[in-house]
Order: structure tokens, then sequence, then C-alpha cells
């Protein structure tokens, strides 16, 4: 394979048409040709694909109806879906995907436990091979609309009876190949331990350890093991997958971060806790949102809202009324959304009042982050409705309040600075370019305490916003010098 993701085929150049649906989405783009080739070179870097090497004469040639070869052409379509905020595919931009591995791709799984434990092995052994290569990332394509939500129906269809077994007490002590439960309990203080990581540093510093943990727990569920220790082995096994999902995310591989989430979901059925199950649902919604996919992100949002409604905890359930809202408003709809929100406080509210302990994973769903998802939906209205001043002077209020509570817990760096930005492009919408400048410079500041791609992408996309409107201002040219010497380029996937 040629360093310049070349041509696949052999075809001569005069046999070669125009690529016009690539060439129709480039040029919507607003990207120049250069602009292209380097962001494809930085994804590239991403997924540890160095040998690509991509130049302004290589993008005209994907133009002229050259076919790259992998992964160039699954770089292309996240990169463009990013752009137009929606799913598009390979095939959207006239290229021809690679075959894709069956056993890789897709998010129809059978829903049995021996399937589950054998996807979550291959795959996540398969991340740890072939992930800082670049190729699994290329394997996997998004899924979005009938053919995501309708195969995560399935999570709240009850599963067939199990035969009926003895009961048989966890060993204090390992015996027979069995896990003890001290064992037990330092499986579940570590997966703890590398979601307190990932809050603290962003998801492109420690992934590759839960990938690696999430792989050995599965080896112990392919042991025989008393049900109730299966059942709390599934329960790390999806908590781990959903923490993979997450930190894939953070870091840009998108596609992964799907596939983990619904590996998790399956886990988390198989370890019989709904809420842990709409915990993931919720995640997947936000990943939608942030595709450009709000309807589908509302529907996962429901299905987590109705499967979890009788024994999800009211910290839970403010969280699921929160992204609900998020999804509401990205899809244009301010009487909802406010309902919504609505919801998430009054239900929030009750949290002092429930008598059980949360489960770690909710846990991060505090009045600050309560705050921030609200100032959010308001500030995602603002745009929606052409950048209302309006719902702007809604979210204000909130996000400036999340700011000031996550100003003071160092245990949420990540949550800390996506606020700080948040701060920063509302009042961009409230014409107030020298606050968000300054408020943007903070988040410069703090965003080199995390290796998030997300944070660095949503600091890159504020102050593109900033430059087009307030270009000439003294502070804005200041704060465009300054993100091309702190900014690092990239947050490597590891």
């Amino acid at each position: 394979m040629s360093g310049n993701g070349g041509s696949g085929n052999n075809a001569a150049g005069a046999d070669r048409r125009p690529n016009e649906l690539l060439t129709s989405w480039f040029v919507r783009s607003g990207w120049s040709k250069g602009e292209l080739a380097r962001q494809v070179n930085r994804r590239a870097r991403q997924l540890g694909a160095n040998h690509i090497s991509t130049d302004t004469s290589r993008v005209r040639r994907w133009l002229d109806g050259e076919n790259p070869r992998e992964p160039i052409p699954r770089i292309l379509s996240e990169l463009f879906s990013e752009r137009f905020g929606c799913v598009v595919s390979v095939e959207d931009l006239g290229l021809r995907a690679a075959r894709q591995v069956p056993s890789a791709t897709g998010v129809d799984l059978p829903w049995t436990a021996p399937q589950t434990v054998a996807q979550l092995s291959e795959f996540s052994r398969s991340d740890l091979m072939l992930a800082r290569r670049g190729f699994l990332g290329t394997s996997l394509a998004l899924c979005a609309g009938p053919s995501l939500i309708e195969p995560m129906q399935r999570w709240l269809v009850p599963s067939p009876s199990a035969p009926v077994e003895e009961p048989e007490s966890v060993p204090t002590s390992r015996a027979r190949g069995r896990l003890s439960r001290p064992e037990l309990d330092l499986l579940e203080s570590t997966t703890v331990m590398f979601r307190q990581w990932d809050a603290q540093c962003g998801g492109g510093l420690r992934r590759k350890a839960v990938v690696g943990q999430l792989h050995e727990v599965t080896d112990l569920l392919q042991e025989p093991q008393p049900e109730s220790t299966s059942r709390r082995l599934f329960k790390v096994a999806a908590e781990l997958a959903e923490l993979a999902g997450w930190m894939s995310y953070d870091v840009g591989l998108q596609p992964t971060a799907q596939k983990y989430f619904v590996l998790a979901l399956h886990a988390a059925k198989e370890a019989g806790d709904r809420p842990l199950g709409s915990y993931v649902l919720s995640s997947m919604s936000r990943q939608m949102i942030h595709l450009g996919r709000p309807e589908d992100a509302l529907e996962l949002i429901h299905l987590a809202q109705y499967g979890s409604r009788d024994c999800a905890g009211p910290r839970t359930q403010s969280m699921l009324y929160a992204m609900e809202a998020r999804a509401y408003a990205n899809m244009g709809q301010p009487g909802r959304c406010k309902r919504a929100v609505r919801m998430a406080e009054d239900t929030f509210a009750e949290t002092d009042e429930w008598d059980e302990p949360d489960p770690d994973w909710i846990r991060f769903f505090s009045e600050a982050e309560l705050y921030g998802e609200n100032s959010h939906s308001f500030r995602d209205l603002a745009y929606v409705a052409g950048r209302s001043p309006a719902y702007a002077s809604l979210a204000e209020p909130l996000m400036r309040r999340a700011v000031e509570l996550f100003a003071g817990d160092g245990d949420h760096q990540r949550s800390y600075v996506l606020n700080l930005i948040g701060m920063a492009t509302v009042h961009l919408l409230q014409r107030e370019p020298e606050q968000s400048t300054v408020l943007a410079t903070q988040a410069m500041k703090e965003a080199k305490k995390v290796r998030s791609e997300r944070v660095n992408t949503r600091i890159r996309k504020t102050v593109d916003s900033a430059v087009r409107d307030f270009g000439e201002l003294s502070e804005v040219v200041d704060l465009t010098e300054r993100l091309t010497v702190e900014l690092p380029e990239t947050a490597e996937a590891v």
C-alpha cells in the first residue's frame, strides 16, 4: 500500500470518470483541497495509520474518480459526517467500501450470553491488536435509523428462562478456577478507578487499558462460574464496554464507540441490570446527537426511559430527561425541550430522598452536570432557531452556574473544559466576543490537562465561529494565534 492512500484498482486513468457524488459533498463542505488533505492526515494519525500522507494532488485525483484504498474511504465518511451533522456513508461519497468482516461489523447481534461473551472477546482482542495500526476502525460502519433502533429494542424482550440450578455461594477464596468474592470486589473497584481516570484525563489516556481489562473479564466469563458470579461479571463487562465506547467516542473513533455501546447493552441485559442498560442507551443517544441524528437519539432515550421506568433511581431518571431535552432541542422542538428540562430538574430534586445508594456509573450526574446539560439544551435551541438571543439568554445563567461548580471539582476536568467552551459559545450567540475569547483561552489552558479530541474539536469549532463573525477583532486574532500554538493537533487513541 502506498503512503498516500492511492488507488485501490489498476484501471487506466482514461477509464476513470469524475466522482460527482464526492465532488458535491466536497463543494458543499467549503473545504479547500489542502484543508481536506490535512484533516485526512490528522484522522489517519489518530487511527495509527501513520503511513497515510495525503496532499492536494491526491484529493484532486479522488475527485477525478480515483478510488482510494482503506482506510481513506472510512476516514472521508467520518469527516463528512461530522461536517454535515449526519451520517455520510462511503457509498454516499461514491466510493467503494472494503469488504467487511461479518464478525466485526453490524449492531444486530444475537441476544444470548455465549454470543455476547464471544463478541466481546473477539472485538476487544481485535481492538488491542489492530487499533493502533488503524485496521479495526476501517472495518466498521456506523449504523443509524431503523438499522440501529430496531435491534436495540430487543433489549426489552425477556430472555429465555435459564435452567434452575442449586444455589451456590461465592467462595471467599479462589478455588477450582472460580472467582472469590474479594477478586470480584477488586474487579468492580478497578472499573471505578478507570472511570475516574476518564473523567479527570479524557478518553485518550487509558482507553487501551480499559479494553485490556474488558478482554480479561470476558476470559473469566468463559470459565464455569456460579450464576451469581456470572451476573456480576456481566455487569463489570457492561460497565467496561460502555467506558471503552465512551473513551472511543471521546477520541473520535465513532464506529468503534458504537460497537462497544451495543456490546455493553447486551452485557447489561445478561446481568439483569436495566438501569445500567438505560445508561448505555443514553451514551448511544449522546453519540447520535453529536452525529446530527437527534431523532435516533430521542428513540434511544425513550427506549431507555421505558425499560428502566420502574427500577432506576431519580438521579438516573433525571439524566435521561436531560438527554431527552438535548434531543428535542436539536430537533427544534422548544416546548418539549423545556418540559424535559423541567422534568430533569424536578426529578433531580428527589435524589436526596432516595434511600438506596446510586451505582458508581451515574454519580457523575451532579448538580453541575444537570446545569451543564440543560444549558446546552437551550444553547442548541438557539442554534436551531437561527442563533436566537432569547434561547441564549436562557442558557447563560445555567451555563455560568455549571462552570462555577465544575471549577471547584478536580475530579471532572473534561466536563469543566466542555462547559467553558459552552459558555464561550453562548457569549458568541449574545454577540459578546470579548467575553467569549476570555473563556476560550481559559478552555485551551485547561484542555492541556486532558486528552480528548472531542474537547479539541469543540475548541477549534468555537474559534472558527469567532473568526467567522468577529474576525477583525484583535482579541479574536490573538485567540487564533494562540490556538495554532497551544492546541495539540490530535489526541492519540491508546
